[in-house]
């Protein structure tokens, strides 16, 4: 380091005048310090920004101001929640409508925003770092991560993300907020009501600013509506959005994503509905007194909710035990990619099924509407499954022996946390401190953690100038 050098970055050498001298050396030193972790690590980016933002809200939440009885919240309880709403889970300790203040419910719902937009907008930021640092590579990484059609189009993400999110919840909004009205709520409350619900049901947290949740709306299609439309839209992700907004309902202009996506999601859709509905139709804890319209509102509200949405209808513990398997499968298939849903994704499901469909036929190539699918994606998939699996197990088994509940309801709570659904069995609730603290790191790891490995899997990869000789070893 030369003189010159080593004078301008001495605090003792600052002159009047320059940005040390005025303070802005502290926004240069932090963009400094970002810069140096995306350019190592994006994925470490990821993970401490969500970070620090669970921390902020935990803190913002543990103040008296929060709470409805003006003390302060234990740390367990404000981490917890402060997780479920970055996480857009769902889940709670502590009723959201009895135990906070309306300050504290209105931070939970900017929570909800920020998580919900979390993961686009990192991914809009980190693109925008990585195209200025790592070089054609990192570009090129950045550009199919985010399905832009040119390079030049990342930078512009952002803002069309914020837009499409704040128009579609607005109109959910406009939507629910006179009925709310009609229903005898008052002004304010009504769109205080709207509002919550429109970002809660887009960003697919699940929280309700009621305390019997929307169990008295079950059957009222005007709430119900509106909120299936909008946890289904958020579930489906930014990416395919944009397609759509684009190219409109022309499916040979879609590219491989978009019509994966929404191909899947209407499989599950119906068929979760199918199902659900016909192990519970006799089920007199649940539908079994209903009439046919309302068994078939409530079969195609749960295949909405349970993969990723959260909003539920009838109490998690009064389904059979068929229904609870079936609801951990969905919740765990989770929505679309770079969406606000959780779970493994469904494009993951339909590259495993079409990997598994060519292996039997003894196709060479992965093949889907005149497209190959590449190796190294099967790969990913296959890790992002092992990876999620492996964090639902070891969660499940710790739950196991510290809360000694039964299985069904230790599994079902944990692939809910994993999975950022939020419908519980009330387990979360019952669970000591030790216990909340591991749903709240898997409800992280659940958000985070399979697109992180993702990302990092396509940054590892790395070309070898010798290939060993191949043996393949006896599978099955």
């Amino acid at each position: 380091m030369t003189q010159s050098q080593s004078r301008s970055t001495s605090p003792a050498s600052w002159q009047p005048g320059t940005p040390e001298r005025d303070g802005l050396w502290i926004f240069t030193r932090l963009r400094d310090f970002i810069d140096g972790i995306a350019n190592s690590s994006p994925a470490r980016l990821a993970l401490t920004a969500f970070g620090l933002v669970i921390l902020i809200f935990t803190a913002l939440l543990s103040l008296p101001v929060s709470s409805a009885t003006g003390r302060a919240t234990p740390l367990h309880e404000a981490l917890f929640t402060a997780a479920s709403a970055v996480c857009v889970t769902g889940l709670t300790v502590v009723s959201t409508a009895v135990h906070w203040s309306f300050f504290g419910q209105l931070v939970i719902l900017v929570a909800i925003f920020v998580g919900g937009l979390g993961t686009l907008t990192l991914a809009s930021l980190l693109a925008l770092m990585v195209s200025k640092k790592l070089g054609v590579r990192g570009k090129l990484i950045a550009q199919e991560a985010l399905n832009a059609g040119r390079l030049g189009e990342v930078g512009t993400l952002l803002r069309i993300v914020i837009v499409t999110s704040v128009v579609i919840e607005g109109a959910l909004a406009l939507v629910l907020i006179p009925r709310f009205l009609i229903l005898g709520e008052s002004f304010p409350q009504s769109i205080w009501h709207g509002v919550f619900y429109a970002i809660s049901a887009f960003n697919n947290a699940g929280f309700t600013p009621h305390s019997d949740g929307i169990v008295p709306y079950q059957t009222d299609l005007w709430i119900l509506v509106p909120l299936m439309v909008g946890v289904f839209l958020g579930s489906l992700g930014f990416p395919v959005v944009m397609v759509l907004q684009q190219n409109g309902l022309r499916w040979k202009k879609w590219n491989l994503h978009t019509k994966l996506t929404i191909q899947v999601s209407f499989i599950l859709l119906a068929v979760g509905t199918v199902l659900w509905g016909f192990l519970e139709w006799d089920n007199l804890r649940t539908i079994g007194n209903m009439d046919l319209g309302d068994k078939i509102t409530h079969a195609l509200f749960a295949s909405v909710m349970l993969r990723s949405g959260g909003f539920n209808l009838v109490d998690q513990n009064h389904m059979e035990s068929t229904t609870m398997l079936l609801s951990d499968a969905l919740m765990f298939a989770g929505g679309g990619s770079a969406s606000t849903a959780g779970g493994i994704k469904v494009t993951t499901i339909a590259v495993m099924f079409l990997a598994i469909t060519a292996e039997a036929r003894g196709d060479a190539d992965v093949k889907i509407y005149g497209r190959t699918i590449p190796e190294g994606t099967m790969r990913v998939a296959i890790s992002v499954i092992v990876a999620g699996a492996t964090l639902v197990s070891v969660s499940a088994l710790l739950l196991l022996h510290i809360s000694g509940a039964s299985l069904d309801r230790v599994l079902f709570e944990t692939i809910s946390a994993f999975a950022t659904v939020g419908v519980s069995t009330n387990l979360s609730a019952e669970l000591p401190p030790s216990g909340v603290y591991v749903l709240a790191a898997l409800m992280f790891a659940g958000r985070v953690g399979t697109v992180t490995l993702a990302a990092g899997l396509a940054l590892r990869q790395r070309s070898q100038l010798y290939h060993y000789p191949e043996e393949r070893p006896i599978i099955g």
